[in-house]
C-alpha cells in the first residue's frame, strides 16, 4: 500500500505585485545611502572645484575666495538636508513625488546666490555646475528609497 502526502504552501504576494505598497527595507533605511551619496557628492564637488581653481577659476566674491574645503562641507550639509526632507516626506500622501518637487525647488533656489553675488562668469558657471551635479548625485538615491504610493 502506498500513501501520498500533499503539502500546500501559501505565499503572500500582495506587496510584491503592487509597487505602490512597497514597505521593504530599501524604503525604510535612509541614513546610510544619504551618508554614502553625500560623501560621493562632496568628493565630486571638491574635486571639480579644485580642478576649476587650478584652471584659473577664482571663486571669489567681494575679494573673498571660497575655500576648497567649503565645497565638501556645504555638499555634506545639503545631503543632510536631503535626508531630513526625505524622512519628513515619508508621511506625505505621495512621498517620492513630494520629495522630488521639494528638492528640485531647493536646488533651483541654491543657484540664486551664484547668479546674484559678485562672482565672475567662470565662477558662476562652475558654481551652478557643482550645485546641479551634487543634487544629481544625492536626490535620485534618496528618492528611490521613498515609496511611490
Amino acid at each position: 500500500m502506498t500513501t501520498t502526502t500533499s503539502t500546500t504552501t501559501m505565499t503572500n504576494t500582495s506587496n510584491m505585485t503592487d509597487p505602490t505598497k512597497t514597505t521593504d527595507a530599501r524604503s525604510r533605511l535612509l541614513w546610510q545611502p544619504a551618508f554614502v551619496c553625500g560623501a560621493v557628492a562632496a568628493v565630486v564637488a571638491t574635486a571639480t572645484a579644485a580642478i576649476a581653481h587650478a584652471a584659473g577659476v577664482s571663486f571669489e566674491a567681494d575679494g573673498e575666495p571660497i575655500p576648497v574645503t567649503g565645497f565638501a562641507m556645504m555638499t555634506l550639509l545639503g545631503a543632510l538636508l536631503g535626508l531630513v526632507i526625505a524622512v519628513l516626506c515619508r508621511r506625505a500622501a505621495h512621498p517620492r513625488a513630494v520629495f522630488a518637487r521639494i528638492t528640485v525647488a531647493l536646488t533651483a533656489m541654491s543657484i540664486v546666490p551664484d547668479l546674484t553675488m559678485s562672482f565672475d562668469a567662470a565662477s558662476r558657471i562652475m558654481l551652478v555646475l557643482i550645485h546641479v551635479t551634487a543634487a544629481a548625485i544625492v536626490v535620485p538615491v534618496l528618492a528611490r528609497r521613498l515609496p511611490v504610493r
